[in-house]
């Protein structure tokens, strides 16, 4: 099974993919969503966006700096303000 996710900034959709997992940065500490996870939002704080693209793959890592993630029955989606990079 997999996890449908969006990285967005306000320039572009800068990727959009299944994904086996993503660990977020959120405002209140970091989280993990895998595909069924409960619907929520919240802030994000700068730091590592870590996806795994298949369980037990090696992570990769995009980092960024603010905005907003959403979880639902469609997926996960993060609004970043930015990439750094």
């Amino acid at each position: 099974m997999a996890l449908k996710f969006e990285l967005v900034t306000p320039a572009r959709l800068e990727r959009s993919s299944d994904v086996h997992m993503v660990t977020v940065p959120g405002s209140e500490g970091d989280f993990s969503v895998l595909e069924g996870h409960a619907p929520f939002m919240t802030t994000l704080r700068n730091g590592p966006l870590t996806i795994y693209a298949s369980a037990g793959a090696a992570p990769e890592t995009i980092e960024v700096e603010g905005g907003f993630a959403e979880v639902n029955e469609a997926g996960l989606t993060v609004l970043a303000e930015r990439i750094a990079g």
